[in-house]
Protein backbone atom coordinates (compact mmCIF):
# COMPACT_ATOMS: atom_id res chain seq x y z
CA UNK A 1 0.00 0.00 0.00
CA UNK A 2 3.07 2.57 0.49
CA UNK A 3 5.25 0.89 -1.90
CA UNK A 4 4.43 3.89 -4.60
CA UNK A 5 4.63 6.85 -1.48
CA UNK A 6 8.03 8.43 -0.46
CA UNK A 7 9.51 6.89 2.54
CA UNK A 8 8.72 10.29 4.74
CA UNK A 9 5.06 9.41 4.95
CA UNK A 10 4.95 6.35 6.77
CA UNK A 11 6.78 8.26 10.00
CA UNK A 12 4.86 11.28 9.54
CA UNK A 13 1.37 9.63 9.73
CA UNK A 14 2.51 7.31 12.77
CA UNK A 15 4.06 10.81 14.19
CA UNK A 16 0.36 12.60 14.12
CA UNK A 17 -1.28 9.20 15.03
CA UNK A 18 0.22 9.12 18.48
CA UNK A 19 -0.57 13.28 18.84
CA UNK A 20 -4.19 12.35 17.39
CA UNK A 21 -4.57 9.94 19.94
CA UNK A 22 -4.06 12.39 22.94
CA UNK A 23 -6.40 14.84 21.29
CA UNK A 24 -9.18 12.69 20.72
CA UNK A 25 -8.66 11.07 24.22
CA UNK A 26 -9.78 14.60 25.38
CA UNK A 27 -11.81 15.58 22.83
CA UNK A 28 -14.55 12.47 23.54
CA UNK A 29 -14.63 13.70 26.78
CA UNK A 30 -14.34 17.45 26.55
CA UNK A 31 -18.48 18.77 26.82
CA UNK A 32 -18.96 16.11 29.61
CA UNK A 33 -15.97 17.08 31.54
CA UNK A 34 -17.70 20.68 31.86
CA UNK A 35 -20.67 19.80 32.11
CA UNK A 36 -19.95 17.37 34.89
CA UNK A 37 -16.98 19.67 36.45
CA UNK A 38 -18.85 22.67 36.21
CA UNK A 39 -22.37 22.13 36.29
CA UNK A 40 -21.99 24.09 33.41
CA UNK A 41 -25.36 24.17 30.75
CA UNK A 42 -24.98 22.66 27.12
CA UNK A 43 -25.17 25.70 25.79
CA UNK A 44 -22.46 27.59 27.73
CA UNK A 45 -20.35 24.20 27.63
CA UNK A 46 -21.33 24.55 23.98
CA UNK A 47 -19.61 28.17 23.19
CA UNK A 48 -16.24 26.77 25.28
CA UNK A 49 -16.13 23.93 22.87
CA UNK A 50 -16.42 25.54 20.11
CA UNK A 51 -14.41 28.42 21.49
CA UNK A 52 -11.59 26.05 21.95
CA UNK A 53 -12.10 24.10 18.80
CA UNK A 54 -12.03 27.38 17.09
CA UNK A 55 -8.02 28.31 18.18
CA UNK A 56 -6.68 24.97 17.80
CA UNK A 57 -7.46 25.46 13.74
CA UNK A 58 -6.90 29.23 13.90
CA UNK A 59 -3.72 29.08 15.25
CA UNK A 60 -2.58 26.70 12.54
CA UNK A 61 -3.16 29.54 10.46
CA UNK A 62 -0.16 31.48 12.92
CA UNK A 63 2.07 28.12 12.97
CA UNK A 64 2.38 28.04 9.24
CA UNK A 65 3.08 31.84 9.46
CA UNK A 66 6.02 31.44 11.96
CA UNK A 67 7.10 28.16 9.75
CA UNK A 68 7.36 29.90 6.72
CA UNK A 69 8.61 32.94 7.78
CA UNK A 70 11.52 31.14 9.90
CA UNK A 71 11.77 27.98 7.23
CA UNK A 72 12.27 26.05 10.34
CA UNK A 73 9.17 23.71 9.84
CA UNK A 74 10.32 20.54 12.08
CA UNK A 75 11.36 23.11 15.10
CA UNK A 76 7.92 24.44 14.73
CA UNK A 77 6.13 20.88 14.98
CA UNK A 78 8.60 19.60 17.96
CA UNK A 79 7.78 22.75 19.81
CA UNK A 80 3.90 22.30 19.09
CA UNK A 81 4.22 18.73 20.72
CA UNK A 82 6.14 19.88 24.05
CA UNK A 83 2.91 22.75 24.30
CA UNK A 84 0.78 20.29 23.87
CA UNK A 85 2.05 17.75 26.43
CA UNK A 86 2.11 20.97 28.78
CA UNK A 87 -1.66 21.64 28.26
CA UNK A 88 -2.49 18.08 29.31
CA UNK A 89 -0.53 18.20 31.94
CA UNK A 90 -2.81 20.77 33.82
CA UNK A 91 -6.31 19.25 32.51
CA UNK A 92 -4.75 16.31 34.41
CA UNK A 93 -4.34 17.69 37.35
CA UNK A 94 -6.98 16.79 39.47
CA UNK A 95 -9.29 19.79 41.81
CA UNK A 96 -12.18 18.34 43.96
CA UNK A 97 -15.67 18.64 42.36
CA UNK A 98 -17.99 20.09 43.19
CA UNK A 99 -15.25 23.23 42.67
CA UNK A 100 -14.99 25.08 45.67
CA UNK A 101 -14.08 28.85 42.98
CA UNK A 102 -15.63 27.81 40.15
CA UNK A 103 -14.11 30.85 38.24
CA UNK A 104 -10.42 29.88 39.46
CA UNK A 105 -10.85 26.57 38.33
CA UNK A 106 -12.51 27.12 35.07
CA UNK A 107 -10.03 29.71 33.74
CA UNK A 108 -6.89 26.93 34.91
CA UNK A 109 -8.95 24.57 32.40
CA UNK A 110 -9.37 27.39 30.06
CA UNK A 111 -5.60 28.06 30.01
CA UNK A 112 -4.50 24.24 29.67
CA UNK A 113 -7.19 24.11 26.56
CA UNK A 114 -5.23 27.36 24.76
CA UNK A 115 -1.65 25.57 25.61
CA UNK A 116 -3.34 22.32 23.61
CA UNK A 117 -4.70 24.74 20.96
CA UNK A 118 -1.32 27.02 20.42
CA UNK A 119 0.62 23.42 20.37
CA UNK A 120 -1.71 21.89 17.96
CA UNK A 121 -1.24 25.26 15.48
CA UNK A 122 2.39 24.94 15.65
CA UNK A 123 2.26 20.97 15.10
CA UNK A 124 -0.96 20.33 12.73
CA UNK A 125 -0.85 21.99 9.43
CA UNK A 126 3.06 22.40 9.52
CA UNK A 127 3.71 18.71 9.04
CA UNK A 128 1.28 18.40 6.62
CA UNK A 129 3.10 20.92 4.68
CA UNK A 130 5.86 18.79 4.82
CA UNK A 131 3.97 15.91 3.73
CA UNK A 132 2.45 17.93 0.72
CA UNK A 133 6.08 18.85 -0.07
CA UNK A 134 7.20 15.10 -0.30
CA UNK A 135 4.76 14.85 -3.38
CA UNK A 136 6.03 18.14 -5.24
CA UNK A 137 8.53 15.56 -6.21
CA UNK A 138 7.56 14.10 -10.16
CA UNK A 139 7.69 10.74 -8.87
CA UNK A 140 5.38 10.94 -6.58
CA UNK A 141 3.05 13.70 -7.60
CA UNK A 142 0.36 11.32 -9.18
CA UNK A 143 -0.26 9.84 -5.74
CA UNK A 144 -0.73 12.79 -4.01
CA UNK A 145 -5.01 12.22 -2.95
CA UNK A 146 -3.45 8.49 -2.18
CA UNK A 147 -1.18 9.38 -0.17
CA UNK A 148 -3.26 11.99 1.92
CA UNK A 149 -5.88 9.60 2.00
CA UNK A 150 -3.18 7.33 3.68
CA UNK A 151 -1.84 9.84 5.92
CA UNK A 152 -5.49 10.71 7.38
CA UNK A 153 -6.33 6.74 7.73
CA UNK A 154 -3.16 6.17 9.60
CA UNK A 155 -3.90 9.50 12.12
CA UNK A 156 -7.76 7.99 13.07
CA UNK A 157 -6.18 4.65 13.99
CA UNK A 158 -4.83 6.71 17.18
CA UNK A 159 -8.65 8.23 17.29
CA UNK A 160 -10.05 4.95 17.15
CA UNK A 161 -9.18 3.58 20.55
CA UNK A 162 -8.95 7.12 22.37
CA UNK A 163 -12.78 7.49 23.47
CA UNK A 164 -11.76 3.91 24.66
CA UNK A 165 -9.14 4.95 26.79
CA UNK A 166 -10.94 7.28 28.00
CA UNK A 167 -13.83 5.77 29.19
CA UNK A 168 -11.63 2.56 30.69
CA UNK A 169 -9.86 5.33 33.09
CA UNK A 170 -13.06 6.99 34.01
CA UNK A 171 -15.42 4.37 34.45
CA UNK A 172 -12.30 2.29 36.38
CA UNK A 173 -11.82 5.38 38.49
CA UNK A 174 -15.75 5.31 39.76
CA UNK A 175 -15.33 1.45 40.18
CA UNK A 176 -12.59 1.73 42.67
CA UNK A 177 -14.53 4.47 44.75
CA UNK A 178 -17.63 2.11 44.79
CA UNK A 179 -19.57 3.45 42.05
CA UNK A 180 -21.23 2.51 39.01
CA UNK A 181 -21.85 4.80 35.79
CA UNK A 182 -24.67 6.07 34.57
CA UNK A 183 -25.05 9.40 32.16
CA UNK A 184 -27.85 10.99 33.75
CA UNK A 185 -26.13 11.51 37.26
CA UNK A 186 -23.87 14.23 36.83
CA UNK A 187 -26.70 16.80 35.50
CA UNK A 188 -28.86 15.28 38.36
CA UNK A 189 -26.58 15.94 41.15
CA UNK A 190 -25.20 19.21 40.09
CA UNK A 191 -29.48 20.03 39.55
CA UNK A 192 -29.92 18.25 43.28
CA UNK A 193 -26.94 20.67 45.43
CA UNK A 194 -28.55 23.37 43.78
CA UNK A 195 -32.02 22.85 44.56
CA UNK A 196 -33.72 23.39 41.08
CA UNK A 197 -34.78 19.91 40.23
CA UNK A 198 -38.61 19.02 39.44
CA UNK A 199 -40.42 16.72 41.47
CA UNK A 200 -40.13 13.90 38.78
CA UNK A 201 -36.33 14.31 38.30
CA UNK A 202 -35.45 14.19 41.97
CA UNK A 203 -37.19 11.05 42.01
CA UNK A 204 -35.17 9.58 39.68
CA UNK A 205 -32.30 11.48 41.18
CA UNK A 206 -32.70 8.88 43.85
CA UNK A 207 -33.58 5.80 42.03
CA UNK A 208 -30.55 6.52 40.19
CA UNK A 209 -28.33 7.03 43.17
CA UNK A 210 -29.48 3.62 44.51
CA UNK A 211 -28.53 2.15 41.24
CA UNK A 212 -25.24 3.23 40.83
CA UNK A 213 -24.62 2.64 44.88
CA UNK A 214 -25.12 -1.80 44.21
CA UNK A 215 -28.90 -1.25 44.92
CA UNK A 216 -28.38 0.18 48.23
CA UNK A 217 -29.78 3.82 48.88
CA UNK A 218 -27.59 6.41 49.89
CA UNK A 219 -28.37 8.04 53.34
CA UNK A 220 -27.64 11.30 52.88
CA UNK A 221 -28.24 12.44 48.67
CA UNK A 222 -26.22 15.63 49.45
CA UNK A 223 -23.10 13.97 50.38
CA UNK A 224 -23.53 11.61 47.65
CA UNK A 225 -23.82 14.08 45.17
CA UNK A 226 -20.71 15.30 45.67
CA UNK A 227 -19.20 12.21 46.17
CA UNK A 228 -20.08 11.14 42.72
CA UNK A 229 -19.32 14.60 41.14
CA UNK A 230 -15.60 14.16 42.45
CA UNK A 231 -15.22 10.26 41.43
CA UNK A 232 -16.51 11.12 37.92
CA UNK A 233 -14.52 13.95 36.94
CA UNK A 234 -11.66 12.65 38.85
CA UNK A 235 -11.75 9.84 36.75
CA UNK A 236 -12.06 12.53 33.66
CA UNK A 237 -8.77 14.59 35.12
CA UNK A 238 -6.89 11.04 34.78
CA UNK A 239 -8.21 10.66 31.53
CA UNK A 240 -6.30 13.57 30.35
CA UNK A 241 -3.50 12.02 31.52
CA UNK A 242 -3.64 9.80 28.80
CA UNK A 243 -2.99 12.46 26.27
CA UNK A 244 0.13 12.92 27.76
CA UNK A 245 1.63 9.24 27.16
CA UNK A 246 0.39 9.64 23.42
CA UNK A 247 2.12 13.30 22.77
CA UNK A 248 5.32 11.42 24.16
CA UNK A 249 4.88 8.52 22.07
CA UNK A 250 4.39 10.82 19.37
CA UNK A 251 7.68 13.51 19.80
CA UNK A 252 9.76 9.69 20.34
CA UNK A 253 8.19 8.91 16.45
CA UNK A 254 9.43 12.54 14.99
CA UNK A 255 12.35 12.51 16.76
CA UNK A 256 13.71 9.12 15.65
CA UNK A 257 12.87 9.77 12.04
CA UNK A 258 13.26 13.47 11.60
CA UNK A 259 16.15 13.04 9.04
CA UNK A 260 13.25 11.29 6.49
CA UNK A 261 10.98 14.22 6.27
CA UNK A 262 11.85 17.06 3.64
CA UNK A 263 13.34 20.03 4.41
CA UNK A 264 12.06 22.91 2.53
CA UNK A 265 13.91 24.42 -0.42
CA UNK A 266 15.21 28.68 -0.33
CA UNK A 267 12.44 30.70 -1.99
CA UNK A 268 13.51 32.48 -5.23
CA UNK A 269 11.03 35.09 -6.13
CA UNK A 270 10.55 34.85 -9.83
CA UNK A 271 14.46 35.44 -10.60
CA UNK A 272 14.93 34.22 -14.16
CA UNK A 273 18.28 34.13 -14.06
CA UNK A 274 18.63 31.63 -10.86
CA UNK A 275 19.84 27.70 -12.41
CA UNK A 276 19.19 26.71 -8.94
CA UNK A 277 17.01 23.41 -9.69
CA UNK A 278 16.05 23.08 -5.96
CA UNK A 279 15.00 27.17 -5.68
CA UNK A 280 11.49 27.78 -6.19
CA UNK A 281 9.83 30.66 -8.85
CA UNK A 282 6.54 31.48 -9.44
CA UNK A 283 5.23 34.82 -10.77
CA UNK A 284 3.28 37.38 -8.53
CA UNK A 285 -0.17 36.84 -10.85
CA UNK A 286 0.05 33.19 -10.72
CA UNK A 287 0.11 33.93 -6.63
CA UNK A 288 -2.34 35.63 -6.35
CA UNK A 289 -4.67 33.23 -8.61
CA UNK A 290 -3.79 30.56 -6.19
CA UNK A 291 -4.43 32.65 -3.09
CA UNK A 292 -8.10 33.44 -4.21
CA UNK A 293 -9.08 29.57 -5.41
CA UNK A 294 -7.83 28.44 -2.14
CA UNK A 295 -10.23 31.13 -0.29
CA UNK A 296 -12.80 30.11 -2.41
CA UNK A 297 -12.44 26.79 -1.44
CA UNK A 298 -11.91 27.70 2.67
CA UNK A 299 -15.56 29.69 2.18
CA UNK A 300 -17.29 26.15 1.55
CA UNK A 301 -15.66 24.10 3.75
CA UNK A 302 -16.69 25.86 7.04
CA UNK A 303 -19.66 24.89 6.69
CA UNK A 304 -18.58 21.05 6.13
CA UNK A 305 -16.63 21.87 9.36
CA UNK A 306 -20.20 23.54 11.57
CA UNK A 307 -21.71 20.53 10.55
CA UNK A 308 -19.43 17.73 10.69
CA UNK A 309 -17.91 18.61 14.34
CA UNK A 310 -21.54 18.36 15.74
CA UNK A 311 -19.92 14.82 16.39
CA UNK A 312 -18.37 15.93 19.62
CA UNK A 313 -21.30 18.49 20.87
CA UNK A 314 -24.91 17.88 19.72
CA UNK A 315 -24.26 14.62 18.53
CA UNK A 316 -22.80 13.41 21.80
CA UNK A 317 -25.33 15.03 24.07
CA UNK A 318 -27.75 13.04 21.49
CA UNK A 319 -25.99 9.82 22.53
CA UNK A 320 -26.26 10.45 26.24
CA UNK A 321 -29.48 11.58 26.61
CA UNK A 322 -31.53 9.91 23.25
CA UNK A 323 -29.59 6.86 22.44
CA UNK A 324 -30.56 3.48 24.35
CA UNK A 325 -27.02 2.70 25.57
CA UNK A 326 -26.70 -0.87 24.79
CA UNK A 327 -25.57 -2.82 21.61
CA UNK A 328 -27.17 -6.56 22.19
CA UNK A 329 -26.32 -7.16 25.99
CA UNK A 330 -23.55 -5.05 26.43
CA UNK A 331 -23.50 -1.14 28.02
CA UNK A 332 -21.75 1.05 26.41
CA UNK A 333 -21.34 5.16 26.52
CA UNK A 334 -21.70 8.03 25.07
CA UNK A 335 -18.08 8.82 24.64
CA UNK A 336 -17.85 5.53 22.86
CA UNK A 337 -19.75 6.99 19.75
CA UNK A 338 -16.96 9.08 19.08
CA UNK A 339 -14.99 5.79 17.93
CA UNK A 340 -17.24 5.01 15.39
CA UNK A 341 -16.11 7.71 13.15
CA UNK A 342 -12.33 7.21 13.07
CA UNK A 343 -13.19 3.38 13.17
CA UNK A 344 -14.83 3.95 9.79
CA UNK A 345 -11.84 6.41 8.40
CA UNK A 346 -9.61 3.35 8.61
CA UNK A 347 -12.66 0.79 7.54
CA UNK A 348 -13.25 3.09 4.63
CA UNK A 349 -10.25 4.42 3.21
CA UNK A 350 -9.62 1.30 1.73
CA UNK A 351 -12.50 1.71 -0.38
CA UNK A 352 -12.98 4.76 -1.26
CA UNK A 353 -9.23 4.84 -2.79
CA UNK A 354 -9.91 1.50 -4.41
CA UNK A 355 -13.23 4.10 -5.91
CA UNK A 356 -10.58 6.23 -6.91
CA UNK A 357 -8.30 4.11 -8.72
CA UNK A 358 -11.51 2.25 -10.47
CA UNK A 359 -12.69 5.92 -11.41
CA UNK A 360 -8.64 6.86 -12.73
CA UNK A 361 -8.39 3.65 -14.31
CA UNK A 362 -11.87 4.61 -16.32
CA UNK A 363 -10.43 7.82 -17.08
CA UNK A 364 -13.79 9.52 -15.17
CA UNK A 365 -12.01 10.52 -12.07
CA UNK A 366 -13.59 13.61 -10.40
CA UNK A 367 -11.38 16.35 -9.80
CA UNK A 368 -10.43 17.08 -6.27
CA UNK A 369 -13.02 20.20 -6.05
CA UNK A 370 -15.65 18.05 -7.73
CA UNK A 371 -14.56 15.74 -4.83
CA UNK A 372 -14.97 18.06 -2.21
CA UNK A 373 -18.48 18.96 -4.04
CA UNK A 374 -19.90 15.62 -3.50
CA UNK A 375 -18.62 15.30 -0.17
CA UNK A 376 -21.04 18.07 0.96
CA UNK A 377 -24.04 15.98 -0.49
CA UNK A 378 -23.59 13.29 1.29
CA UNK A 379 -23.55 15.04 4.42
CA UNK A 380 -26.55 16.21 4.05
CA UNK A 381 -27.68 13.08 3.61
CA UNK A 382 -26.35 12.43 6.78
CA UNK A 383 -28.12 14.66 8.78
CA UNK A 384 -31.32 14.16 6.67
CA UNK A 385 -31.19 10.42 8.21
CA UNK A 386 -30.96 12.42 12.08
CA UNK A 387 -33.79 14.59 11.08
CA UNK A 388 -36.40 11.49 10.43
CA UNK A 389 -35.08 9.83 13.02
CA UNK A 390 -35.79 12.42 15.32
CA UNK A 391 -39.48 13.45 14.53
CA UNK A 392 -41.49 12.73 17.56
CA UNK A 393 -39.28 12.93 20.62
CA UNK A 394 -39.37 15.26 22.88
CA UNK A 395 -37.63 18.27 23.16
CA UNK A 396 -34.11 18.73 25.18
CA UNK A 397 -36.05 20.67 28.08
CA UNK A 398 -38.56 18.62 28.53
CA UNK A 399 -36.01 15.75 29.09
CA UNK A 400 -34.29 17.85 31.57
CA UNK A 401 -37.65 18.21 33.51
CA UNK A 402 -38.09 14.61 33.66
CA UNK A 403 -34.81 13.79 35.14
CA UNK A 404 -33.76 12.07 31.89
CA UNK A 405 -35.69 9.67 29.07
CA UNK A 406 -36.31 6.14 30.13
CA UNK A 407 -35.16 3.71 28.38
CA UNK A 408 -38.24 2.50 26.61
CA UNK A 409 -38.56 5.93 24.86
CA UNK A 410 -34.85 5.93 23.45
CA UNK A 411 -34.10 5.67 19.96
CA UNK A 412 -31.36 2.62 18.80
CA UNK A 413 -28.18 3.15 19.01
CA UNK A 414 -28.27 2.19 14.92
CA UNK A 415 -29.19 5.80 14.04
CA UNK A 416 -26.03 7.42 15.13
CA UNK A 417 -24.13 4.92 14.01
CA UNK A 418 -25.24 5.10 10.61
CA UNK A 419 -24.95 8.97 11.01
CA UNK A 420 -21.28 8.62 11.68
CA UNK A 421 -20.90 6.12 8.79
CA UNK A 422 -22.30 8.35 6.04
CA UNK A 423 -20.72 11.62 7.71
CA UNK A 424 -17.82 9.54 7.32
CA UNK A 425 -17.93 8.93 3.82
CA UNK A 426 -18.54 12.88 3.15
CA UNK A 427 -15.11 13.63 5.55
CA UNK A 428 -12.69 11.38 2.95
CA UNK A 429 -14.04 13.11 0.08
CA UNK A 430 -13.38 16.26 1.78
CA UNK A 431 -10.48 16.52 4.70
CA UNK A 432 -7.73 14.54 2.95
CA UNK A 433 -8.33 15.56 -0.82
CA UNK A 434 -8.88 19.85 0.96
CA UNK A 435 -5.62 18.77 2.31
CA UNK A 436 -4.48 17.51 -1.20
CA UNK A 437 -5.64 20.29 -2.76
CA UNK A 438 -4.33 23.27 -0.63
CA UNK A 439 -0.34 21.22 -0.61
CA UNK A 440 -1.15 20.91 -4.92
CA UNK A 441 -2.30 24.92 -5.32
CA UNK A 442 -0.34 26.82 -2.44
CA UNK A 443 2.35 28.77 -3.45
CA UNK A 444 5.49 27.31 -2.57
CA UNK A 445 6.71 29.84 -0.44
CA UNK A 446 3.22 30.50 1.60
CA UNK A 447 2.95 26.53 1.85
CA UNK A 448 2.61 26.30 6.02
CA UNK A 449 0.69 29.65 6.11
CA UNK A 450 -1.85 28.16 3.49
CA UNK A 451 -2.07 24.44 5.30
CA UNK A 452 -2.77 26.94 8.73
CA UNK A 453 -5.49 28.33 6.16
CA UNK A 454 -7.03 25.33 5.41
CA UNK A 455 -6.94 25.31 9.07
CA UNK A 456 -8.41 28.14 10.03
CA UNK A 457 -11.30 28.08 7.77
CA UNK A 458 -11.99 24.44 9.84
CA UNK A 459 -12.02 26.85 12.85
CA UNK A 460 -14.52 29.33 11.54
CA UNK A 461 -16.50 26.19 11.34
CA UNK A 462 -16.20 25.24 14.59
CA UNK A 463 -16.80 28.86 16.72
CA UNK A 464 -20.15 28.14 14.53
CA UNK A 465 -20.64 25.28 16.62
CA UNK A 466 -22.11 27.05 19.44
CA UNK A 467 -25.19 27.41 17.54
CA UNK A 468 -25.88 23.51 17.10
CA UNK A 469 -26.05 23.57 20.71
CA UNK A 470 -28.00 26.62 21.02
CA UNK A 471 -30.91 25.03 18.65
CA UNK A 472 -31.03 21.63 20.43
CA UNK A 473 -31.78 23.62 23.47
CA UNK A 474 -34.55 25.65 22.54
CA UNK A 475 -35.90 24.22 19.35
CA UNK A 476 -37.41 20.75 18.22
CA UNK A 477 -34.47 18.57 17.56
CA UNK A 478 -35.57 17.42 14.03
CA UNK A 479 -35.38 21.57 13.34
CA UNK A 480 -31.91 21.30 14.81
CA UNK A 481 -30.83 18.56 12.10
CA UNK A 482 -32.41 20.11 9.29
CA UNK A 483 -30.27 23.34 9.33
CA UNK A 484 -27.01 21.21 8.60
CA UNK A 485 -28.60 19.82 5.74
CA UNK A 486 -29.51 23.33 4.74
CA UNK A 487 -26.25 24.87 5.20
CA UNK A 488 -24.41 21.33 3.93
CA UNK A 489 -26.49 21.45 0.44
CA UNK A 490 -25.97 25.26 -0.03
CA UNK A 491 -22.08 24.79 0.17
CA UNK A 492 -22.31 21.38 -2.70
CA UNK A 493 -24.21 23.95 -4.65
CA UNK A 494 -21.77 27.01 -4.35
CA UNK A 495 -18.48 24.53 -4.64
CA UNK A 496 -20.05 23.24 -8.20
CA UNK A 497 -20.81 26.14 -9.58
CA UNK A 498 -16.75 27.45 -9.24
CA UNK A 499 -15.63 24.32 -10.28
CA UNK A 500 -14.31 25.39 -14.08
CA UNK A 501 -12.49 28.03 -12.32
CA UNK A 502 -10.77 25.91 -9.25
CA UNK A 503 -10.00 23.18 -11.94
CA UNK A 504 -8.23 25.40 -13.99
CA UNK A 505 -6.14 26.63 -11.47
CA UNK A 506 -5.18 23.45 -10.31
CA UNK A 507 -4.24 21.98 -13.54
Amino acid sequence: MLQKHPKGLLPAAVANMGERFGFYTMMAILVLFLTAKFGLNKTDAGIIYSVFYFSIYILAFIGGLIADKTRRYKTTILTGLILMAAGYLILAIPSPTPTPNKTLFLSITCIGLFAIAFGNGLFKGNLQALVGQMYDNEKYAKMRDSGFSLFYMFINIGAIFAPLAAVWMRNAWLTSKGFLYDSDLPNLCHGFLQGNLSDEAAARYAELAAKVCHGAAPVDLAQFANDYLNAFTTGFHFAFGIAIVAMCFSLLIFLLNRKKLPTPAPIVKNDKKSDDKQSIQISAQEVRQRIWALIAVYAVVIFFWFSFHQNGLTLTYFAQEYTLLKIGSFDITAELFQSANPFFVVFLTPIILALFGWWRAKGIEPSTPAKIGIGMGVAALAYLIMTLGSIGLPAAAEVEKMGGLPDPQRVTPILLIATYLILTVAELFISPLGISFVSKVAPPQYQGIMQGGWLAATGIGNQLLFIGALLYENVPLWLTWSVFVIVCLISMTVMFSMLHWLNRIAR
